[in-house]
């Protein structure tokens, strides 16, 4: 049933495999061959062997010379086919297994993987290619996920065609002077924001005392036409109630009146009463 598998999803290995056969040592020499295919299955080309490249290489699907010549420290080259990523792998053994370490050296970008040789190659078999690999599926997810798709071009031109389709509608931008951390003041519905003059005028200070009358906070007169309260005496000169007859304010004349705006105060006044402990019954 492994077999099986293998001739269907993993196309290309068994050519490769006998290509080298005759070179396979060890069982790190077949799990470098299998990372070796599952590189050129998605589109990469080896280089050379070494970290250093040679004037006369040429990108190939097979494993160079000396490929395996030092079974501790396998060093490969590799570039995509549209030359977008070049890749460094070195594969280092250490008790049993690989430490695989891939580098794009234009990108500074590293990708890694450690996979115990035995659990995917069967040493006692290296001969043959229908019994040499077990576990080929997950050693082939394996590779993907850690090597392959850190540098993987398809993935980013999929992600860059998507990338305007995301920018359809984009939203309108915010105005030069736009805080987006303010928040409106809350303010009662109907309610209006009270003009305050520029501390800096020429005129500001003592403003209010100039031109008591000019619309402006504080002041030293109290205008009772501006007074906030309800029912406001509209017109001095007619009268006051329980205070002036009509006619004892001539009109326009500055007026203040007596007490607070509007009727007169139901009950006694509060100041008609005596001090405590004043018994003087004429006070």
């Amino acid at each position: 049933m492994e077999h099986s598998r293998r001739g269907h999803g993993m196309a290309g290995l068994e050519l490769l495999f006998h290509s080298v056969a005759a070179d396979l040592a060890c069982p790190q020499d077949a799990l470098v061959c299998f990372l070796h295919w599952s590189l050129v299955a998605h589109r990469y080309r080896c280089l050379g062997a070494g970290p250093h490249p040679s004037p006369d290489e040429k990108k190939s699907e097979l494993l160079p010379a000396g490929w395996n010549a030092d079974k501790e420290l396998y060093t490969l080259r590799y570039a995509s086919k549209d030359d977008t990523h070049q890749l460094l792998l070195k594969g280092i053994m250490m008790d049993g297994s690989m430490i695989l370490n891939v580098l794009d050296p234009k990108t500074q970008k590293v990708a890694d993987l450690t996979v115990k040789v035995t659990d995917y190659v069967n040493p006692e078999h290296l001969a043959a290619f229908d019994k040499v690999y077990k576990n080929t599926e997950e050693l082939q997810s394996q590779v993907v996920h850690h090597i392959i798709s850190p540098f993987d071009t398809v993935k980013e031109q999929v992600g860059a065609r998507e990338a305007p389709r995301r920018e359809k509608n984009p939203s309108p931008p915010n105005p030069p002077d736009h805080d987006p951390l303010w928040i409106p003041p809350r303010q009662p519905q109907g309610s209006h924001q009270p003009h305050w003059p520029d501390p800096r005028g020429p005129f500001a200070v003592g403003g209010e005392d100039l031109d008591p009358f000019g619309g402006r906070r504080g002041g030293m007169i109290a205008d009772p036409l501006r007074s906030g309260f309800r029912n406001p005496i509209v017109d001095p000169s007619s009268g006051l109630p329980h205070r002036l007859p009509p006619g004892a304010v001539p009109p326009g004349a500055r007026f203040d009146p007596f007490g607070p705006p509007g009727t007169g105060r139901v009950g006694p006044n509060p100041d008609h009463l005596p001090p405590p402990d004043y018994d003087d019954m004429f006070m």
